[in-house]
């Protein structure tokens, strides 16, 4: 059997990771997987988390399964994080996944279910695994322009005129914040151009929240995903614990969607709750339990939102350093030539 097989491409950016493990050199820097570390190239486990995993240990007396969508605690502690009190709680069908793409896994299989005839359209360029995904469940995709090379930012007018395409039904997938990979984001206006588009189109947007708080902050970050799910009637919404929880490992996400009513809600939660007994049976539990921990205890939140905004600023200040480093080299560099210039005339 498994000599008919055909070899798999490989993954472009853990095919990255691997060969910087190969490397021997010691003066080399990981430009793979996108997950943060620190000045001593250490990815650390947060403090609130150190926190909570430690009540875990003293407090838990059971690791019994949780229910097929993760315990409902966990969803309200996400759903309050992302949303706020922007929608009402019965129109949201919710549940627990492993990590943000078992979100997108299970938002894309919950498509195929409710409309098999949609297509799913993409930024151009989007995140691998986007495309990839929807290429294995053998789903209709389409991509919409996004980035503009020549000013680095987001291609507005080429992204409206692509969305012109989409049919009644259609699904778009949008990053809520810090596009991956460009880093380009929208502006509050032009986000509600597009929901405006959207609404005319009677397409469902499908949106991406994976960095919620390494942005611009935790509320600034979610500000678009709120401003989609209130301005339309259905909505899904990807969100990951991976990188503002500092825990990668653990995959720990949740799949959020927004029906038009609680009836149509309560159809939704009883599919995904089937979605993910075919794929996992039950999600994981112990990072989902670690988040509903430090969410809903006022002290631990405050030192997770303390040290999250230390890392943003830290990432920031990075970046303002890695740009003028940069144009100092530029300008080094020119002087140099000058002077060489002057020595041969």
């Amino acid at each position: 059997m498994f000599a008919t097989l055909a070899d798999q491409p490989a993954d472009k950016i853990l095919s990255l990771v691997a060969a910087y493990r190969a490397d021997p050199r010691d003066a080399k820097i990981d430009l793979g997987v996108g997950v943060y570390k620190n000045a001593q190239g250490v990815t650390p486990v947060m403090r609130a988390v150190k926190a909570a995993e430690q009540r875990l240990v003293n407090a838990q007396d059971t690791k019994a399964y949780t229910g097929l969508a993760g315990t409902p605690e966990f969803a309200d502690a996400m759903i309050g994080l992302v949303l706020a009190n922007t929608i009402s709680r019965d129109r949201i069908a919710a549940v627990a996944t492993p990590g943000g793409t078992g979100a997108i896994r299970q938002a894309l299989e919950l498509i195929k279910m409710a409309a098999p005839d949609a297509t799913v359209w993409l930024s151009n360029p989007t995140w691998p695994n986007h495309p990839s995904i929807l290429k294995y469940l053998d789903m209709a995709a389409s991509e919409y322009r996004y980035f503009d090379s020549a000013t680095r930012g987001v291609d507005f007018d080429g992204m409206l005129a692509d969305l012109e395409g989409v049919k009644p039904g259609d699904v778009v997938l949008l990053h809520g914040c810090c596009h991956n990979p460009t880093g380009a984001n929208l502006t509050v206006a032009q986000w509600q151009e597009v929901i405006t588009l959207l609404n005319a189109k009677q397409a469902v947007p499908f949106v991406d929240i994976a960095y919620q708080g390494f942005g611009d902050g935790l509320d600034a970050d979610a500000l678009a995903t709120r401003l989609i799910a209130s301005g339309v009637t259905e909505c899904l919404i990807a969100a990951s614990c991976s990188k503002n929880f500092g825990i990668y490992r653990e995959r720990t996400g949740i799949l959020m969607a927004i029906a038009e009513d609680a009836g149509a809600a309560k159809k939704a939660q009883g599919t995904l709750a089937f979605l993910n007994r075919q794929n996992f049976s039950f999600p994981p539990d112990h990072g989902a339990r670690v988040v509903t921990t430090i969410l809903n205890d006022p002290e631990l939140r405050a030192d997770w939102e303390a040290e999250l905004e230390e890392v943003r600023l830290g990432m920031l200040a990075l970046r303002q350093q890695l740009i003028c480093d940069f144009f100092i080299t530029i300008k080094a560099l020119s002087l140099i030539y000058r002077a060489f210039i002057v020595t041969q005339t």
